[in-house]
């Protein structure tokens, strides 16, 4: 969100912006989740990148190119900047000791271990960095070492892997955060802090299927390590983007260009991957890249003082958001608790104040005033001032001083200030009118009524481009109503509207919410429960039948899955994949009747593929198939 507020805050200002990112797929947190869910990486990022992608649309995130770590230009690029980087002689060899998971029959890189982190004692650090402490980690310094599929303790093998030789950019790295003096302070203590503690070699390369193909020589069958590959997707998406433009040199402009700078918008937890990875990255390419200008760092927003987590329903997420309230309710509410120097947190108490006390009652309030004032005594034309007294002349001066501050606060990251100087420019404008009470001189002083309107119309155009990087829907129906052009520019916020100015007639921007903060709650789980209901249509396409088990084999690998082959009548013999080993034994199941979906889509657990689900019965102690009272014919329909 911050990202988007600062580009649409320079294209304001009239600069040369690409507004670029992507869904960085490779990880091994999606191999991890494919392997659960019995699905490709691939099948499972193609769909969860299509709905992102359709959720920051929604959210007016701007982006002039939101890619994919598997697009081809990305891959094509990477392979060229890495084979460059190992000509360069910052690549090398080295036999490493690596967790092998013998249940599982693979390697384990990454987020398939986890364990209790040797640094700060947390129980849950993953095998490539500790979310809790946020350092860098190798999976054989982990304590009590697991593996996140099945749990089983890995062994260790040796294996032959590539490495980057990073403690030769000690130096320059050092030169380059101490120099940057515009980055925030966290960014610049924790990166100094880790070159301090001494950089030492990272492994490029994982013994996986999913990512991109490592280009060394002799790295058949290996992929690059995704922190070595991902951040490059920067420099991937701004060639992309001008390619599919025809216009594939200029995006040097963007990375080599001196007076071009590269703005790295991102949450603390990646400090170290922006800041020393992707500058040593592009300096060993020996090109000349230009190096991120600014790293800015927020600390973490949590919900109600609670790390956010889907799985214990804790937090509001982005779809959901959109359900409840219009966008720019949230974009606002986000931007002006911004968790800039510390840790914020969300609740429903400050969503409210922001909605109900700052959009609604200060801005939405003082513009419908404005406007319909203007709509009502002057045929919606901006008034003829004359003769401004000084109390006019200040205020018309206010909106400079407001223009000015908030292009310095917008220019370094104080979002959350630019919000509350917009706020108070607008509280002003309340102020003014309150005081100048045009209802009462509109009869007694026409002239001092049309001086009072003309000055707080200034305001609502000022308003209206300086919150447009904020709440972007909203500034784009004022603009409409100002009669204004969509093409303004930042600096249009201090030239006047002259006296006849048309404008449109108005309408109310925002809606004071009518709920409690409980009320908003339990709306929120309902609309949890109405989400997870299906239709009577729904449910009637789905075929029961009776099945028997002819066939019992345990998983391999699994200590609680087994594959049942059921015959399901008409000579049809299907798979099901099943975790029951843990409540009947192989030989109990031969013979057995029970009921089975059987127009499912196949699902690939385990590498096998599932053709039908079981139902059953559960509660704390047992697992029970649900079975026909007497024995019927196999295939018969349930209904």
């Amino acid at each position: 969100m911050a990202a988007d507020v600062f580009a649409r805050y320079h294209r304001l200002k009239g600069d040369e912006v690409l507004f670029v990112s992507g869904s960085d797929v490779h990880g091994t947190p999606v191999e991890v989740e494919a392997v659960k869910q019995g699905i490709s990486p691939k099948e499972l990022t193609d769909k969860n990148h299509k709905i992102v992608s359709n959720l920051f649309e929604k959210w007016g995130i701007s982006f002039d190119n939101y890619t994919t770590t598997e697009s081809p230009v990305h891959k094509e690029f990477v392979t060229s900047l890495h084979r460059k980087i190992e000509k360069n002689g910052y690549i090398f060899t080295k036999d490493a000791e690596l967790p092998y998971c013998p249940k599982c029959n693979r390697f384990l890189p990454d987020r398939f271990v986890e364990g209790k982190c040797p640094h700060c004692g947390y129980d849950g650090a993953k095998g490539d960095q500790c979310e809790q402490c946020g350092r860098l980690m190798d999976p054989i310094v982990l304590l009590e070492i697991r593996c996140s599929i099945c749990g089983e303790t890995p062994i260790f093998h040796k294996v032959k892997h590539w490495y980057f030789d990073f403690p030769k950019f000690s130096a320059q790295l050092l030169n380059y955060i101490e120099n940057n003096k515009q980055f925030p302070d966290n960014a610049r203590n924790f990166s100094l802090n880790f070159i301090k503690e001494g950089l030492k070699p990272r492994p490029l390369t994982r013994d996986s299927e999913w990512g991109v193909p490592a280009p060394y020589e002799g790295a058949e069958g290996k992929v690059l390590y995704v922190w070595f590959e991902n951040v490059l997707g920067y420099v991937s998406a701004t060639i992309e983007y001008f390619r599919r433009s025809g216009n594939e040199k200029k995006w040097k402009e963007f990375w080599f260009n001196e007076n071009s700078r590269v703005y790295c918008l991102i949450g603390k937890d990646n400090i170290p991957f922006h800041t020393l990875i992707f500058p040593a990255l592009l300096l060993a390419s020996h090109d000349g890249y230009n190096l991120p200008w600014n790293v800015n760092t927020n600390e973490f927003l949590t919900f109600e003082g609670q790390k956010f987590s889907k799985s214990r329903g804790i937090g509001v997420w982005i779809d959901e958001a959109l359900e409840l309230f219009p966008v720019d309710y949230w974009r606002y509410m986000l931007i002006a608790t911004r968790p800039e120097t510390k840790d914020s947190s969300f609740s429903w108490t400050v969503f409210l104040e922001k909605v109900n006390s700052d959009l609604n009652d200060t801005l939405g309030n003082f513009i419908h005033r404005t406007l319909t004032f203007i709509a009502r005594y002057y045929k919606g034309e901006v008034p003829c001032p004359q003769k401004l007294d000084e109390t006019d002349k200040r205020i018309l001066q206010s909106i400079i001083k407001s223009c000015e501050k908030i292009d310095t606060l917008l220019e370094s990251f104080q979002l959350q200030n630019a919000c509350r100087e917009a706020m108070d420019l607008c509280r002003e404008g309340n102020r003014f009118l309150n005081e100048k009470q045009p209802w009462k001189t509109i009869k007694e002083d026409p002239q001092i009524t049309a001086n009072t309107l003309y000055v707080v119309i200034q305001i609502v155009k000022a308003l209206t481009i300086l919150l447009e990087p904020i709440v972007p829907f909203t500034c784009e129906k004022l603009l409409r109503i100002l009669n204004l052009p969509s093409n303004v520019r930042f600096e249009d916020a201090v030239k006047l509207l002259p006296p006849g100015h048309k404008i449109n007639e108005p309408e109310p921007l925002f809606n004071k919410i009518e709920a409690s903060e409980m009320e908003l709650q339990e709306k929120l789980r309902k609309m949890r429960e109405t989400s997870q209901k299906i239709s009577y249509e729904e449910f009637s396409k789905m075929d029961l039948r009776i099945g028997k088990i002819i066939k019992v084999e345990k998983v391999k690998g699994s200590d609680n899955l087994i594959k049942l082959s059921i015959d399901v009548g008409d000579n049809q013999i299907k798979t099901a994949v099943a975790g029951i080993a843990k409540y009947y034994k192989p030989e109990e199941l031969i013979g057995q009747q029970l009921i089975v979906i059987t127009n499912l889509e196949p699902r690939r657990i385990f590498g096998i593929e599932s053709e039908v689900m079981i139902l059953a019965a559960q509660d704390e102690k047992n697992v029970v198939f649900l079975q026909p009272e007497k024995p019927v014919k196999n295939g018969a329909k349930v209904s």
